[in-house]
């Protein structure tokens, strides 16, 4: 655990309880170092203020939860390792999101671990990894996913896309690994359906978390002569991106799933106005109640090195919360059969974790970076901002499943 993220720990801990105490033990393990630890610790704060609020309110079936951090430096063997530890430390569910090809190795060893290890099984709950497979040929039992997978995100997009008759040429760029892959093969086939008459110019895969100066791409999408570049990009890739077409003056437009990765908007600044658009399940300038606001102050307050953005962080605990109270027990497997079908009424809209494969279904929202907003990221007055027709709802978000689930017996 890095020094800043120890304190952040620490900021947390006014109800917490110690690991002694905890009746629900939790791991998250993703990147809490290194160039992607930004994006883990902004995800892991947003995991334990939920988690403190929950036991504050008398915890789930009259036991506390406890969420402790294990750094994976977003490597698929170290995670590996690190799930081992949080297993022995006792951990029956885990949390990751940060990386497919982390998220693939972890749903194999929980499958191979419950498999071998019938009465001490573990749940995954993924709230960011988007690789398609995982809900469809590679699905689990073991696994759900509350996060939109890359073809729903994508679909969102090119749906837009398509009424933009300006858009001729798109270039796509990201990391190569099995997600950014995706993110290409969804873009290729979806505009291909949509609008055969844009081009793709440019089709590039970078190595993950090592282009430290992005000015070689940004000048390759300037000479394609692209009207628009989409990518999946995220975390320090997505902020260094944004830092490079700002420097190169460029003015073409950017639609990405991760947008609001810390420091992209601050690093093209008000060139990110109506230019920067996302795809995501909840922005903080939605319209919501006073309790959601009062929710988003409080992690401004306490957090303030980072931004309101893991909403699904909190969506996933308290559907875990929801799911155990109506099982009646906070052990994995009835708890994961209670989660099948269930539908939580959240802040953005109802979430519903599909029984089928354990995707969540859920609204999804296009937004654009403005500077008329309550709410702004990076710590600068620009914030994102809802398009007109900008609402995708659940039901139109939704795609079909290949998923052959197999089940254990029901207790």
């Amino acid at each position: 655990m890095s020094i800043k993220t120890a304190a952040l720990a620490a900021a947390v801990s006014v109800v917490a309880v110690s690991a002694a105490m905890a009746d629900v033990k939790m791991a998250f393990i993703d990147p809490l170092s290194g160039p992607f630890g930004p994006s883990g610790e902004a995800a892991y704060t947003s995991f334990l203020l939920e988690a403190e609020r929950i036991n504050a309110n008398g915890g789930v079936n009259g036991e506390m939860i406890e969420v402790t951090g294990y750094d994976n430096k977003i490597n698929p063997k170290e995670s590996l390792v690190q799930l081992q530890k949080a297993i022995d430390d006792g951990a029956r569910y885990v949390f990751q999101g940060n990386g497919s090809s982390v998220a693939s190795a972890i749903i194999d060893a929980v499958n191979k671990h419950n498999q071998r290890n019938p009465g001490d099984e573990v749940v995954f709950f993924n709230y960011a990894a988007v690789t398609p497979a995982f809900t469809n040929e590679a699905c689990s039992f073991w696994h759900f996913r509350f996060d939109a997978h890359a073809d729903m995100k994508m679909a969102a997009i090119t749906d837009y896309i398509q009424e933009q008759d300006d858009i001729k040429k798109i270039y796509l760029i990201g990391q190569d690994y099995v997600f950014g892959q995706a993110v290409a093969s969804a873009a290729e086939s979806q505009i291909g359906e949509k609008r055969p008459d844009i081009e793709i110019v440019g089709n590039e895969l970078h190595p993950l978390g090592k282009v430290k100066d992005f000015t070689p791409y940004i000048q390759k999408i300037i000479s394609s002569g692209a009207d628009a570049v989409i990518t999946g990009n995220w975390g320090a890739d997505m902020q260094l991106l944004m830092k490079a077409a700002a420097e190169a003056g460029s003015d073409i437009p950017y639609f990405t799933f991760y947008g609001g990765s810390l420091g992209a908007v601050s690093a093209l600044g008000e060139g990110a106005i109506d230019r920067l658009y996302q795809v995501t399940e909840g922005i903080t300038n939605l319209e919501a109640d006073e309790e959601q606001y009062a929710l988003i102050e409080e992690y401004k307050e306490r957090f303030p090195e980072y931004d309101y953005y893991y909403h699904r962080a909190h969506v996933a605990l308290r559907m875990f919360a929801e799911a155990a109270e109506a099982a009646g027990s906070n052990d994995p497997i009835p708890v994961a059969f209670a989660l099948e079908g269930m539908s939580h009424d959240d802040a953005y809209g109802t979430v519903t974790m599909r029984a089928e494969d354990h995707q969540a279904q859920q609204n999804l929202y296009i937004s654009t970076v403005s500077d008329d907003v309550k709410y702004g990221v990076d710590n600068i007055e620009l914030g994102w901002k809802l398009l007109d027709g900008g609402t995708i709802e659940a039901a139109a978000a939704e795609q079909p499943t290949t998923c052959e689930m197999e089940r254990p017996e029901k207790p």
